[in-house]
Formats: structure tokens, C-alpha cells, sequence
């Protein structure tokens, strides 16, 4: 108390007190772009994440037998600019309300939902690794694209698609054709390689790690958005 007195009795300026430092929790489950904002700040851009994964959710581009969406892209987007716990929610939102405007008939794919929620999740805690060398940033990605590619497309995704979806999702006249290719043994890794190879996920995969390693590094050089990667 002395020594503001003191600066005061000298018309010196008066330091301010430093903002106290988010505990480590909280660095780890929200993104520097959030750390500091209000709850209202917090919800904004949640919300405006989920519209975006809504909007992506509403439509997709077919070619040939593939069809390509944009649903990984917007999912690892949400977890590097919100973070983990709010990307997963932008990505749930935007997953349940995309369905509810563009069900077109179809089941509810709830692992689907899961396997981009944990891509948020798994995309917002690498981007707190503790790496600060030129080319830093790819090298994240590059983690970030090979563990949601393993643990979200190949096992998460088709384990529910062959356990829970095939009845729902691929013909019988497909199994039959791919019986007949694999000897009649219809396995869970048959079907992980028709679902890469044939079905075509694994080209909508690489054309959603592309444009995430092209757009999050140009984010990250926007200065006012403070991504700090």
C-alpha cells in the first residue's frame, strides 16, 4: 500500500495488477483464441463453428461411387481454433442439426458424431504441444492427420459402419460381390479396405487433410485471431 501511495504522491503511474494465469486445465481445453474471453465470447464462437459445421453437414459432392464432404475438415478446424472441449461441441451441434436437415431418410450414424468429436478433441491438444521450431506447425498436423485418420476413420467409423451400419448402408448385392472376391469371408479388415478403396473414404480423407494443412496455417497468420500456433 506504501509504495502506491508513494507513486501516487509522485503522479507515477500506478502498474496494474497482471491477469491471474489460467490453470493448466483450462490451457489444455480451450484454445488461445478463448482463453481470456468471456462465457458470452465463449458461446459466440461456438456457435459460430457449429453453423459452419452445420452448413458442411447439410451437403456433399459425389463422384462416381465416392462421395466427398467436408465434415473432417470443419471437425479438425473446431479443435485448433476453439479448442478441445469446445471444438467437440461446435462439431456435436453441427453434427446432430446437419442430420436434422439433411437425414434424407437414413439412421442416425452416433459413431460418426463420436469419431469427429474425438478428431476436434485429438486436433485442439496437439496444437498444445510443446513445439516452436520453424515447420512446427505442419509437424503438429501431420500427427493430428495420422491419429484421427487411425483411431476415427479406420477403427471408430467402420467398426460402426461394419457392426451397426452394414444392414443400413451397403447393399447385399455389394456384400455378395465382396464375398465372393474374399472367398466368401466378410471381416472386419475386408471391410476397412472396401470402405478405403472402393467406397472411396480414404480419398475424401486426404482431400480434408489438404485443405486443413493449407487453411490452418493461413489462419494462424492472421494476427487478430491470436491461434498462437
Amino acid at each position: 500500500m506504501s509504495e502506491i501511495v508513494k507513486r501516487a504522491a509522485s503522479n507515477a503511474p500506478i502498474p496494474e495488477p497482471s491477469p491471474k494465469r489460467p490453470s493448466l486445465l483450462k490451457r489444455l481445453l480451450f484454445s488461445d483464441v478463448l482463453l481470456f474471453r468471456s462465457n458470452a465470447h465463449k458461446v459466440a464462437y461456438i456457435g459460430v463453428m457449429a453453423a459452419l459445421c452445420i452448413a458442411v453437414n447439410t451437403f456433399e459432392i459425389k463422384f462416381a461411387d465416392v462421395q466427398f464432404s467436408f465434415s473432417l475438415f470443419t471437425a479438425l478446424l473446431s479443435g485448433v481454433v476453439l479448442g478441445p472441449l469446445p471444438g467437440a461441441c461446435a462439431v456435436f451441434i453441427g453434427d446432430l442439426f446437419g442430420y436434422l436437415l439433411n437425414s434424407a431418410g437414413m439412421y442416425y450414424y452416433w459413431w460418426v458424431a463420436f469419431s469427429l468429436m474425438l478428431m476436434s478433441v485429438i486436433a485442439g491438444l496437439c496444437m498444445r504441444l510443446p513445439m516452436r521450431f520453424k515447420g512446427s506447425l505442419f509437424v503438429k498436423l501431420a500427427i493430428v492427420s495420422a491419429l484421427t485418420f487411425t483411431l476415427c476413420t479406420v477403427f471408430i467409423n467402420s467398426l460402426g459402419m461394419y457392426y451397426i451400419g452394414n444392414t443400413i448402408f451397403v447393399s447385399q448385392k455389394l456384400i455378395d460381390a465382396i464375398n465372393a472376391r474374399f472367398d466368401g469371408v466378410w471381416t472386419f479388415w475386408n471391410y476397412v479396405f472396401v470402405r478405403l478403396f472402393v467406397l472411396g473414404q480414404i480419398y475424401n480423407s486426404i482431400l480434408n487433410y489438404v485443405l486443413a494443412f493449407l487453411a490452418i496455417p493461413l489462419l494462424n497468420a492472421v494476427k487478430p485471431l491470436k491461434l498462437g500456433l
